[in-house]
């Protein structure tokens, strides 16, 4: 026993064992300390709480991790990019964004470092095992620029006990004279939302028919509207056309301004009265804690909120009472995301990229690597209701969470083909920003609907023509 034991030292020591990958790859990484920064989100948190503590543990390499608001997450990583001062190693790139920091030449090739660092390449590590989710973070060329820490898409969330209450349905039922289920169409959702309004102020409580994503001075309501809203009338890619000459308005070949956009608009604007007061300052964020809170009935919510709202009583006062549907839909939406021609919601994620600035790749790496292993996407899916590998679907411990939250694992994964992430385009930011002003107007009631969306429209050539894209 002794002799064995003493004959096994001396192979570690002489280099030859190979024990644990991490602790090997990492040698001559000890000590090194790697800075991050991210959303503050449950997928996020999670990694700042769990992940990272473990990898420090394998490897002696420290994690420091910044989990901040998104402004600042965008703010703090660009501008550290930009000027090239190495302050993150690795920083979350949204779906949205990606396609923006591509073009700048930001991100480092995760691909073509790990062809030519193969010590670095853990045998856990393989890139057929993500969703197709991670095809939004590769090139041309296929390398890939970000690993998936976390996918999901915004479901429309609804309490299911007020729905299934026997008195609540035949009062429904007695004012719109169709049964009360989750909406499958704008006017259902709109009849629901007025009545769980009317509702609720007769039962003396502070209930409210819908969520409204709406803030006036944040591009979250830009975001619900265009990811979220839109498609479900038919409307995509915020209606910009490409084949177009980057057109979008109806006059030269777009649809920003088109009469199923306006009826998008008009539809969302008018849940403003069913949305609890605070609704024009509210973001995602919000929008989630106040469905958490028990405070609505009904309303889009991404889905990274939907397993701590449905299991979670020490955060959420619905635990038990939530169901999960997909959004309402104008009639032909469904039949054409079907098709592979449209979408009916958001698809929406992110990753964790190195960028070109990093003064520690090598080790920023190897962390990517880590939490991209088969082993913690179970338990990760369960805290943060985000899967990136088809695999994590069937783990029991996801199966037993899919039970739990009225089967939003099981909708992402037989229905999330529906849905699609932003389109490619780089010049995201800058078009957000240039139609937001008007967007903000109509939600305060300055603007129309119609006359926000054709300034938007104008807006928006203006803008693509600056940056070169209309000719």
């Amino acid at each position: 026993m002794m002799f064995g034991a003493a004959v096994a030292g001396l192979l570690v020591g002489a280099g030859e064992a190979r024990a644990d990958f991490w602790s090997d790859a990492a040698k001559g990484l000890e000590g090194t300390t790697i800075h991050g920064v991210s959303e503050s989100t449950p997928p996020s948190n999670y990694v700042k709480d769990v992940l990272a503590p473990e990898f420090t543990k394998k490897t002696g390499i420290k994690v420091e991790f910044e989990a901040t608001s998104w402004d600042q997450m965008y703010d703090k990583a660009i501008k550290d990019m930009e000027a090239n001062t190495g302050i993150y190693d690795f920083v979350y790139i949204e779906q949205d964004i990606v396609y923006s920091y591509l073009a700048r030449n930001f991100l480092v090739d995760i691909t073509k470092s790990l062809a030519e660092k193969p010590n670095l390449k853990s045998p856990d590590f393989d890139p057929a095992m993500f969703t197709t989710f991670v095809n939004y973070f590769k090139n041309e060329g296929g390398d890939i620029f970000g690993v998936p820490m976390e996918a999901f898409i915004k479901v429309y969330l609804y309490r299911k006990d007020l729905f299934e209450d026997a008195k609540v349905k035949d009062a429904f039922k007695a004012k719109y004279g169709y049964d009360l289920a989750p909406a499958k169409t704008h006017q259902q959702y709109k009849d629901i939302a007025d009545f769980f309004t009317a509702w609720g102020k007769d039962n003396g409580g502070e209930f409210w028919g819908s969520t409204v994503q709406a803030h006036t001075g944040h591009p979250a309501s830009w975001y619900e509207f265009f990811e979220s809203v839109a498609p479900t009338f038919g409307v995509y890619n915020w209606g910009i056309d490409p084949s177009k000459n980057y057109a979008a308005s109806v006059a030269n070949g777009g649809s920003m301004n088109s009469p199923e956009s306006k009826k998008a608009l008009e539809w969302w604007l008018s849940l403003l009265p069913d949305a609890p007061p605070e609704s024009t300052a509210s973001t995602w964020d919000e929008v989630a804690a106040t469905f958490a809170a028990g405070r609505t009935a009904q309303g889009l919510v991404y889905g990274e909120n939907a397993a701590w709202i449905a299991t979670n009583d020490t955060k959420s006062k619905v635990v038990g009472k939530v169901g999960v549907a997909l959004p309402p839909l104008e009639p032909g939406v469904l039949e054409a995301a079907e098709s592979g021609k449209g979408y009916i919601g958001y698809y929406d994620g992110g990753a964790f990229g190195i960028p070109h600035s990093s003064k520690n790749k090598d080790a920023a790496l190897l962390f990517l690597e880590f939490i991209a292993q088969p082993s913690v996407q179970a338990d990760w899916a369960v805290a943060g209701s985000r899967i990136t590998h088809q695999a994590t679907y069937d783990d029991p411990k996801v199966v037993a969470q899919d039970a739990k939250t009225d089967g939003y694992y099981s909708l992402m994964k037989n229905d999330g083909r529906l849905f699609a992430g932003a389109p490619p385009y780089p010049f995201h930011a800058q078009v957000r920003e240039a139609t937001a002003p008007f967007f903000y107007q109509a939600i305060t009631g300055e603007l129309s609907a119609s006359d926000a969306l054709d300034q938007m429209a104008a807006a928006a050539e203006q803008e693509l023509t600056k940056l070169g894209y209309r000719k």
